[in-house]
C-alpha cells in the first residue's frame, strides 16, 4: 500500500480484486464514486512498487468510507486482451462506469449485466481513448466561407 496526497492506494492483481472489493466493502467502504481506466501504451517504463508488473492497461476503483471519512484508491493492472470480474454485483453504482470502460478502452468486465457501449454507436469500430486509436479530425465548415 502507498500514499498519494492522503489517499491509500492499493495496487490489486487481477485474481485478488474481487476479494478485496469484498474486504472492504465489509470494512466500511460501501461507496464506489469512481471507476476509469488509463492506457500506459506509452509509459512502459512507468514506477509501480516492487512486485507488481506493469501492464498496458490499468483500471482504477476510487471508494468512499462514510462512516471513517477515508477514501482508498485501487490500482489494478490490465494485460491487453485480458478481462477483469464486473463489481456490480458489490457496487451496483458502477454498472455505466464500466461500460464507458469498456466503451472507451476496450477493457471486457466479466458478468457485467449489459456490456455495451453507452458513448459511441454501437457500429463504432474501436476504442478512442486508446494511444493506439487513430487520430482523425473532421473538416469545420464555417456558413459563407469560400469552399
Amino acid at each position: 500500500m502507498t500514499d498519494s496526497i492522503d489517499q491509500s492506494v492499493r495496487f490489486v492483481s487481477v485474481p485478488d480484486y474481487i476479494p478485496t472489493i469484498t474486504g472492504l466493502y465489509a470494512d466500511g467502504f460501501t461507496m464506489c464514486v469512481d471507476l476509469t481506466a488509463v492506457d500506459y501504451l506509452l509509459h512502459t517504463n512507468r514506477n509501480v512498487p516492487s512486485g507488481v508488473v506493469a501492464q498496458r492497461f490499468e483500471v482504477v476503483v476510487n471508494l468512499l468510507s462514510m462512516a471513517k471519512r477515508e477514501r482508498i484508491r485501487l490500482r489494478l493492472q490490465v494485460a491487453e486482451g485480458e478481462s477483469v470480474p464486473s463489481l456490480f454485483d458489490i457496487h451496483p453504482s458502477t454498472e455505466a462506469m464500466e461500460r464507458e470502460v469498456f466503451d472507451m478502452f476496450g477493457i471486457v468486465f466479466d458478468g457485467h449485466p449489459d456490456l455495451t457501449r453507452i458513448l459511441m454507436p454501437e457500429d463504432w469500430d474501436g476504442h478512442p481513448l486508446r494511444k493506439d486509436y487513430a487520430q482523425g479530425r473532421i473538416p469545420v465548415q464555417f456558413k459563407g466561407a469560400a469552399s
